[in-house]
């Protein structure tokens, strides 16, 4: 039986594998095995792994993060990660170990299985975010991997630029997609219940996080927004808090003080869970702020996104996705143009860049199927160059 190991440290990515591990799980000749660490094991973002356990048997939980979202704080979780991770694939002997994207704690799992010579899968590689250094890490995670599934055909053919096989490099498109057609979301009544919340006229879903190359710019740029929103008439707000990226505090709090001020019209969340993300997408006008959600899953619901800053820089986007900087002016001159009657109408044919919903079958298969035996001997793949020797 193959032994196929999924790392997650986050909410959102959890989300994101859910049907994968749902596929391995009801595979009688695959073995599945998780492990949980970074913010599902926080009590300040929500300690969410207990809502893997109740899904999922999980196999080993790591603990890495410490209480500082500075740089130096972030680079010691990632080291110890690292000796953790090390510690967990000699117990569990994974064939495969299993990762989507391009998270720090992400990086540490990769690191450690490369040198314990296990083969590593890559989901959603080959996309860019140049305002985050999630770009760096995403592309070190594909050098250290042996399988690859993209999300996009572009995204394939950047994976291979960076020197993969073609033969191991699989465009199977975005894992949120599947989500959408898969879970029975909540209808509205169902919804607001479930917040303790009233919709109105007008909705907003807020998602902002740091742009990680920028230098102390998070209170800075979320006050313009703060700032943009708070004109907004008839319209309330579901904020949901940043992740533990550098400087991800300094919005929490933000937000936390924002919705003690106006809990009439806005409320907070550390984690919505993806049933209930999902099914607020249903009901709002747009994702604001610069949550890679805006791009890969909202165009799915015929909703705008307005994409805020440079965090999201470089990756493929729908009709309707709606860039602007992170000042009040900016801001609000997108939300003139989410209600004006011109976008609206364009939001009815919107398609989305991120294929048809049947990833993880896709990936299943893939990871049954192929041959482990010579896959560690990478050798880089070199692009003919026209008009070169």
């Amino acid at each position: 039986m193959r032994k196929l190991c999924i790392v997650t440290g986050t909410r959102a990515e959890y989300g994101l594998l859910y049907w994968l591990m749902k596929e391995i799980e009801a595979d009688s000749d695959l073995e599945l095995q998780i492990i949980a660490t970074g913010m599902h094991l926080s009590p300040e973002f929500g300690l969410t792994y207990k809502e893997i356990g109740k899904d999922f048997k999980i196999n080993k939980k790591i603990e890495m993060l410490l209480s500082s979202d500075t740089a130096i704080g972030i680079s010691k979780s990632m080291g110890l990660a690292q000796i953790s991770f090390a510690e967990a694939y000699d117990e569990l002997k994974p064939d495969v170990v299993i990762v989507l994207g391009d998270r720090y704690e992400i990086f540490s799992a990769v690191s450690a299985a490369m040198i314990a010579r296990i083969p590593i899968a890559h989901l959603h590689g080959g996309e860019t975010t140049e305002g985050a250094f999630d770009e760096a890490i995403r592309h070190s995670i594909t050098k250290m991997s042996h399988l690859h599934f993209t999300a996009a055909e572009e995204y394939r053919k950047r994976v291979i630029q960076l020197g993969e096989n073609p033969e191991y490099v699989f465009n199977v498109g975005g894992m949120g997609i599947e989500n959408i057609k898969r879970l029975p979301l909540l209808s509205r009544e169902e919804f607001e219940k479930s917040i303790n919340f009233t919709l109105a006229k007008k909705n907003l879903l807020v998602t902002f996080h740091p742009v990680t190359l920028e230098k102390s710019t998070a209170n800075v740029q979320f006050q313009e927004l703060l700032n943009a929103i708070d004109d907004l008439q008839e319209t309330h707000l579901i904020f949901t808090k940043s992740n533990s990226d550098t400087d991800g505090r300094i919005i929490n709090q933000m937000i936390d003080a924002y919705v003690a001020k106006n809990h009439h019209k806005s409320v907070c969340f550390t984690s919505l869970g993806q049933m209930r993300y999902l099914s607020a997408l249903q009901y709002v006008d747009a994702v604001v702020g610069n949550s890679s959600s805006g791009l890969a899953e909202a165009p799915s619901f015929k909703i705008g996104t307005i994409n805020i800053g440079d965090r999201q820089k470089g990756r493929l986007k729908a009709d309707s996705v709606i860039d602007c900087q992170p000042t009040r002016e900016s801001i609000l001159q997108a939300l003139d143009r989410l209600y004006g009657t011109e976008f609206q109408k364009t939001l009815k044919t919107v398609i989305s860049p991120y294929g048809d919903g049947r990833a993880s079958q896709q990936i299943a298969s893939v990871l049954k199927k192929s041959d482990l035996s010579m896959i560690l001997m990478k050798v880089f793949y070199s692009i003919k160059i026209e008009g070169g020797d």
